[in-house]
C-alpha cells in the first residue's frame, strides 16, 4: 500500500461487503464501512456481528453514510449490486484519488469490464451498467480490478451477517499499473480468512460464473420457482440451456472459452437443490433486481460483438419488465 496504515473503505454493507469488512476488522485491519438504513444504525449501535457455523462474533467498525467524511482512500472495495452502484456512484467520488485501487465484488458484468480487453471492443463503455458514464466518472476503469465471489453469505438481520458456504475470492489484476496493489488486496483478504486466487484476465471468472446465474436467476424471478423445479421442467431447462449456448458465443467472440459443458453446469445447479436465488428473494422481498449487471450487459455484448441473442433478449425483456413493476408498487408504497 502507499501507506503504512493503508485506508481501506468497503462500499455496502450487505452481505458480502459486510462480511468483507468484518473479517479485515477481526485480522487487525483497520477499515471503514459505507452503509445506509437500519443495518447502518444497529452497527453504529451494537458493532457488526458475522455467525459463522457455530461462532458469532462482534466487531467495532467504523461506519458511516458519508463518502466524503472518510475521503480519498489507498484500497475501496465495491460490495454494491449493479443497480445500486448506478444510484450511488456520484457519491463515491471522494473514495477516490489518483492512486487508489477500486475492487469491485459484484454479480454480473462490471462498468469497467471492457477496459484494456475485448479486442476491437477494447475500452467500450457499456451502457447497461454505467450510463452516461457515470460510474466511470467517479470510479475510474484503469484503476480498477474485480473480485469474483464464490461463497454464500446473507442479512439475518440489522447489523447481522450469517456466512453460508463456500470462501474463496477470486481477484483479478486490473491494469498493468495495479498490479501489485491487487497483489497487496489479495494478501490483506488471505489474511482476513479468505481463500484467495489470482486470475489474469479475470474477465473470464466473471464470465464463468455469470453463465449460471443469469439464466437461473432471472428465470426463478419470472416464475417463483426454485431452482430444481426449473431444471425438471423440459421447457424452463431447454430454455436455460439455449442462453448458455448463447453466453457462450458471446464470450468466445470477445476472447472468453469456457471449457465445461451446459450440461455439467447445471448438474452443479441440481446439487444445490430446491434453493431460491437472489433474484427470487429480492422479488418475494420487493426489492429492485440485478437485471442490467445479470442480463442487460451481455445483451449489450451481444449486439456489438455480432452474436444473435434472441433466448437471451426475450429473457432480458421480461426481467426488465417485472422489475419495472416492482419499482412502481414501492413508489406507491412510498
Amino acid at each position: 500500500m502507499s501507506t503504512p496504515h493503508p485506508k481501506i473503505t468497503v462500499v455496502g454493507g450487505g452481505a458480502i461487503g459486510g462480511l468483507i469488512a468484518a473479517r479485515l476488522a477481526r485480522s487487525g485491519i483497520a477499515v471503514s464501512l459505507l452503509a445506509r438504513g437500519a443495518h447502518l444504525k444497529a452497527i453504529r449501535r451494537d458493532g457488526l456481528t458475522v455467525i459463522e457455523s457455530d461462532t458469532r462474533y462482534t466487531q467495532a467498525i467504523n461506519a458511516t453514510d458519508n463518502a466524503a467524511a472518510l475521503g480519498a482512500q489507498d484500497l475501496v472495495f465495491v460490495c454494491l449490486k449493479g443497480q445500486a452502484l448506478v444510484q450511488a456512484a456520484p457519491s463515491l467520488a471522494p473514495l477516490v484519488g489518483p492512486h487508489t485501487h477500486i475492487v469491485s465484488a459484484m454479480n454480473g458484468v462490471p462498468w469497467w469490464f471492457l477496459h484494456a480487453f475485448g479486442g476491437a471492443h477494447a475500452d467500450g463503455r457499456l451502457e447497461a451498467v454505467d450510463p452516461g458514464g457515470a460510474v466511470s466518472a467517479a470510479l475510474p476503469p484503469a484503476q480498477a480490478s474485480g473480485c469474483v465471489v464464490h461463497l454464500s453469505s446473507s442479512i439475518a438481520g440489522p447489523g447481522v451477517i450469517r456466512k453460508g458456504n463456500g470462501n474463496h475470492l477470486i481477484v483479478g489484476e486490473g491494469a498493468p499499473q495495479m498490479a501489485a496493489r491487487a497483489q497487496e488486496a489479495r494478501d490483506l483478504l488471505a489474511r482476513a480468512g479468505f481463500e484467495v486466487t489470482k486470475a489474469a484476465p479475470i474477465q473470464a471468472d466473471i464470465w464463468a460464473k455469470l453463465w449460471g446465474n443469469m439464466t437461473m436467476n432471472p428465470i426463478s424471478a419470472l416464475t417463483r420457482s426454485t431452482a430444481d423445479v426449473i431444471l425438471d421442467d423440459p421447457l424452463t431447462a431447454g430454455l436455460v440451456s439455449t442462453i448458455m449456448a448463447e453466453a457462450r458465443e458471446i464470450g468466445e467472440a470477445l476472447g472468453i472459452r469456457i471449457e465445461m459443458t451446459i450440461e455439467a453446469r447445471n448438474a452443479i445447479t441440481r446439487k444445490l437443490g430446491a434453493f431460491k436465488t437472489s433474484m427470487l428473494q429480492d422479488v418475494e422481498a420487493g426489492r429492485s433486481l440485478e437485471v442490467e449487471a445479470l442480463l442487460g450487459a451481455p445483451h449489450e455484448l451481444a449486439r456489438r460483438v455480432g452474436v444473435a441473442a434472441p433466448s437471451l433478449g426475450m429473457l432480458y425483456g421480461l426481467a426488465r419488465q417485472l422489475n419495472a413493476n416492482l419499482e412502481a408498487a414501492r413508489a406507491a408504497r412510498s
